[in-house]
C-alpha cells in the first residue's frame, strides 16, 4: 500500500470508528433510563407511579403528594416494583428543582393541572398531565403558550389515543367506511355515589390541606372535599363531564376530525337526582355546533349525554362514543370495544379491547427519546376537549345559548358566561403565568 492510499484508507477507518462511536453512544442514550417524577399519587397517580417503576427504561426518581399517607404508600410501592426507594417530598419544586429529572406526571386534582404544568414545562420538563388537562378555558390556552414557549412535550392522559382498538375504530371512520359522518355523540351514563352535606372541620394531621389548596380560593376543608370528591365541586374540579365524560368527548373530537372549537353552545342540565353539597349537574345534555368544518362546507355537530343515576347501557355500551355516518354507524364503548353497522344495521365488524395506558405512556417516553414524531395526545388535542367539558358547564350554570369565537376563546355578548372562562386566583407560587 503506497503512502497516498495508506492516507485515505487512515482517514476512512477514522470516519467509520467515529460514525460506529456515535451510533454506540446514541444507542446508549436511547437505552438510559428516563428520570421522571410522579406528582400526585393517589388514585391515578399511584396507577402511573406503579406502572412506571416496573420499567427498565424508566427511574422513579421521586414522588409527590400533599397527603403524607398517600406518600408512603407510593414511595413503598414505587421501591417494590423498581428496587430503589425514590425520594418522597410534599412541594412540587423540590422536583422541579432537580436538573436530573426529564418528566413528570401530574395526577393532582384538577385545580393544579395547568399551574403544576406550567411550572414544569418552565422548568425544562416534559409533561404527563392528566385530563381535563385545564381547569378552565384560559388555563389551557396558557398550557399551550407554555408548551410553545419550553419547547417540550406535553401529553394529556387520554389514554385512549394510544389503545390499538380505538385507533382502529377512528382509522374506519376517517377512511369513509361509514360514509360521511356530520355527527357524533358521546355518554357517561353510570351511578354515582352521594357525598352527603357536610360543613367546614379541621383537616386530617396527615394533609397540607393549604398546599392542596395551591393557587385555588382560599376555603375551609370539610369532609366531602378529599379524597377525591373535589370532583363535584367548582373551585376545585369539572363535574364527571370533565372526569369520566372527556374521555369519551375527546374520541368524539378525534373522530369527527375536529381541529377547532364549536360556534355554538347548548347545554341543559342539572341535579335531578342527588340532594348533597355537589356543584355540578348530575344529569346534563349538551350540544355543540361546528358551522363548517370539513371541505364539504356542511356543519357538524357534536353532542353529549351524561345521567350520573342510571347505570344502563345505550348504544350498547355504559360509557362511550358514536360516529353516525351516511352510510352507517360505528359506537365505541369506554374500554370495551366497538362495533360498526352498515346499511340496514348490518354487523360488518368489531372488536374488543381495553383501555390501554401503558401504550400512552409509551407513545410518550418514545417522543422524549426521539424514537416517534408525533405525540398521541398533544397539548391541542387535550384544550379541545377540555374546551368542550368547560362550555357545557358554563352554559348548564348560566342556562343560555353561548355564541363562541373559536378563535379568540371568547363568549360573545355575555359577560356572566365570559367571566367564567377564567377563574379567580389567590396569590400563591403557583398562580399562573398570564392569569390576570
Amino acid at each position: 500500500m503506497n503512502s497516498a492510499d495508506r492516507r485515505t484508507f487512515l482517514k476512512h477507518a477514522g470516519a467509520l470508528a467515529a460514525l460506529a462511536a456515535t451510533a454506540d453512544s446514541a444507542q446508549a442514550d436511547d437505552a438510559r433510563p428516563v428520570v421522571v417524577g410522579v406528582i400526585g399519587v393517589g388514585g391515578m397517580g399511584g396507577n402511573h407511579a406503579r406502572l412506571l417503576a416496573a420499567r427498565k427504561d424508566v427511574q422513579v426518581a421521586y414522588v409527590c403528594d400533599v397527603d403524607r399517607k398517600r406518600l408512603e404508600t407510593a414511595a413503598r410501592a414505587v421501591e417494590s416494583q423498581s428496587g430503589t426507594a425514590p425520594k418522597a417530598v410534599s412541594d412540587l419544586r423540590e422536583v422541579l428543582d432537580d436538573d436530573q429529572v426529564e418528566a413528570v406526571w401530574i395526577a393532582t386534582p384538577d385545580h393544579w393541572h395547568t399551574p403544576a404544568a406550567i411550572l414544569a414545562l418552565d422548568a425544562a420538563k416534559h409533561v404527563y398531565v392528566e385530563k381535563p388537562c385545564c381547569h378552565n378555558v384560559r388555563e389551557g390556552r396558557l398550557m399551550i403558550e407554555a408548551v410553545e414557549r419550553s419547547g417540550k412535550l406535553l401529553q394529556v392522559g387520554t389514554q385512549s389515543r394510544s389503545t390499538d382498538c380505538v385507533r382502529e375504530a377512528i382509522d374506519r371512520v376517517h377512511r369513509g367506511e361509514i360514509g360521511e359522518v356530520l355527527v357524533a355523540k358521546a355518554w357517561n351514563s353510570q351511578r354515582r355515589g352521594s357525598i352527603g352535606k357536610t360543613g367546614p372541620s379541621e383537616p386530617p394531621p396527615e394533609l397540607d390541606f393549604d398546599l392542596w389548596l395551591g393557587p385555588a380560593p382560599k376555603v375551609a376543608y370539610r369532609p366531602n372535599l378529599l379524597p377525591g370528591v373535589w370532583r363535584w365541586w367548582y373551585d376545585f374540579g369539572c363535574g364527571d363531564i370533565g372526569n369520566d365524560g372527556v374521555h369519551d368527548i375527546d374520541v368524539a373530537c378525534w373522530g369527527l376530525g375536529i381541529a377547532e372549537h364549536p360556534s355554538t353552545v347548548a347545554c341543559l342540565g342539572g341535579k335531578y337526582f342527588f340532594d348533597d353539597d355537589q356543584q355540578f349537574p348530575d344529569t346534563q345534555y349538551a350540544v355543540f355546533e361546528y358551522p363548517s368544518a370539513q371541505k364539504s362546507g356542511r356543519p357538524k355537530q357534536l353532542v353529549f349525554e351524561q345521567r350520573d343515576w342510571s347505570p344502563y347501557v345505550q348504544e350498547g355500551y355504559e360509557n362511550g362514543a358514536a360516529f353516525y355516518g351516511a352510510e352507517g354507524v360505528l359506537i365505541i364503548g369506554h374500554s370495551v370495544g366497538w362495533k360498526l353497522f352498515g346499511p340496514r344495521n348490518k354487523l360488518l365488524a368489531e372488536r374488543k379491547g381495553g383501555a390501554d395506558l401503558s401504550a400512552h405512556h409509551k407513545n410518550f417516553l418514545d417522543c422524549i427519546r426521539g424514537g416517534q414524531a408525533h405525540l398521541n395526545a398533544d397539548a391541542a388535542a387535550g384544550h379541545r376537549a377540555a374546551t368542550l367539558v368547560h362550555l357545557a358547564n358554563i352554559a348548564a350554570r348560566v342556562g343560555r345559548t353561548l355564541h363562541f369565537d373559536p378563535a379568540q376563546e371568547q363568549i360573545a355578548d355575555d359577560a356572566e358566561a365570559a367571566k367564567l372562562l377564567s377563574r379567580q386566583y389567590r396569590e400563591h407560587w403557583s398562580r399562573p403565568r398570564g392569569v390576570a
